[in-house]
């Protein structure tokens, strides 16, 4: 059933999440998972477990551009069919998975 599907996806991000995650830190980078709890879209899959924000921080400095997102966008997005880079819809640093038609 669909919590069966929404519970495999939510394994499944968890998992791509971490991979993102070590090699945004092996590439130099201090990630922050974002403060979840901060109001998004309406039907946002934040709700559902599979979207998170990562903050980028680098020499001490925050990097807010969705340029300095990319590489790492090209990266979740190699992980999977339904991995989904926020950086296509100016939200460079927004990662989900698809779920029900929603990204």
């Amino acid at each position: 059933g669909l919590m069966s599907e929404l519970g495999n996806k939510r394994s499944k991000f968890t998992k791509y999440v971490a991979k993102l995650i070590n090699y945004m830190i092996a590439q130099g980078y201090e990630p922050r998972l974002g403060r979840d709890g901060l109001p998004h879209m309406k039907n946002s899959l934040h709700y559902e477990g599979l979207a998170v924000d990562i903050d980028l921080i680098k020499d001490g400095k925050y990097l807010d551009k969705t340029s300095d997102h990319e590489e790492f966008g090209m990266y979740w997005e190699s992980l999977d069919k339904d991995c989904c880079w926020g950086g296509r819809f100016n939200d460079g640093n927004h990662y989900s998975i698809r779920y029900l038609g929603r990204k």
